[in-house]
């Protein structure tokens, strides 16, 4: 076995060598499983070379000093602009989601922001080491490009350190606290997920979403997250106070058999909004990488049911499309 990528003492999250999430249904799955989920794959609509997705290319100020600013990338790329600060997650601008440049998960949409249309980034915030959120190529361009600093969860330094020289990186565990300058600060709150790159590393580095606490209030992002009891989620509010605005996942959910202990659907997006309390929710994790078997504007129309279903204005949780800017004063 690869040597892992953490060396600490065990936990209630940690076995001292693997991460895992605590009361949770495991998220391991098998290679019978995996063939099970190919071969009764069922496609549930298409997905467009080019889909109607986009909603324009942004062009995002140089910084925001009053508000908040968050513009969609795409996936669970985001740029957030508060306190001065541009704080990129989980950055992707690479066309294919894969350890290889040809094969793989291949983008439906382009860039919210074109890379060279970015203001200087400050910080990159990466929930976890999987393909669509941890990309190696779009780091070493903000590497030579911005020189941002990391935050990432534990084990994911010695993932990132071996392709790009120089990157400062800086890890935590969940609950850890993380000055990011301009009265700002992020931290590492559980999720319900799993990490690899390859084979035989499942679950050696952790995963995590950010709570920032900043001046104009507080931003949750919840990374990659199955909903599980739902405790995480009210612990956001209890612990932090409803945020103001919150970026919750709502695509990549069928088949649930396979899906639901590591990707929320629609409709436990929306309990995820409840349990917070936030003001604002706005849908991520949808429509750019075709990942699993729903159909590319299934997220969208599936949280506006659940919405109505729960009685909650549609204005409320926003599925936010490529290039999109929601923006609070």
């Amino acid at each position: 076995m690869p040597r892992p990528y953490h060396q600490g003492a065990p936990s209630d999250h940690f076995d001292g060598t693997r991460f895992f999430n605590p009361g949770h249904p495991s998220t391991d799955k098998t290679p019978k499983d995996l063939l099970r989920w190919r071969r009764s794959r069922e496609v549930r609509g298409v997905w467009p070379a080019q889909p109607p997705l986009a909603a324009g290319t942004d062009t995002p100020p140089a910084q925001v000093a009053d508000g908040i600013r968050i513009t969609m990338v795409g996936h669970a790329s985001l740029l957030i602009q508060v306190a001065g600060l541009n704080i990129l997650t989980d950055p992707v601008w690479s066309e294919r989601v894969s350890p290889l440049p040809f094969l793989g998960p291949k983008r439906h949409n382009p860039p919210g922001i074109a890379f060279d249309a970015l203001p200087r980034i400050d910080w990159v915030l990466l929930s976890h080491n999987h393909y669509d959120h941890l990309d190696m190529a779009t780091l070493a361009r903000l590497r030579r490009a911005h020189a941002p600093r990391v935050l990432t969860p534990l084990g994911n330094d010695a993932v990132i350190r071996r392709r790009i020289a120089g990157m400062d990186v800086t890890t935590g565990d969940w609950g850890e606290r993380f000055d990011l300058g301009a009265e700002v600060s992020a931290v590492l709150h559980p999720a319900n997920h799993w990490s690899a790159r390859w084979l035989s590393d499942r679950r050696f580095a952790l995963w995590a979403g950010f709570v920032l606490l900043t001046p104009q209030g507080i931003i949750y992002f919840a990374g990659d997250t199955g909903y599980g009891s739902g405790d995480i989620f009210r612990a956001v509010r209890r612990d932090f106070g409803a945020p103001r605005v919150a970026l919750i996942p709502i695509g990549a959910y069928e088949p649930r058999w396979f899906m639901a202990a590591q990707h929320t659907n629609p409709e436990e997006a929306v309990r995820i909004l409840e349990d917070t309390g936030a003001a604002q929710g706005l849908g991520i994790h949808w429509g750019t990488f075709r990942l699993t078997d729903e159909a590319q504007d299934a997220p969208k129309l599936a949280l506006a049911e659940a919405l109505e279903a729960s009685a909650i204005p549609p204005a409320r949780f926003l599925p936010l499309h490529p290039g999109e800017v929601w923006q609070a004063r």
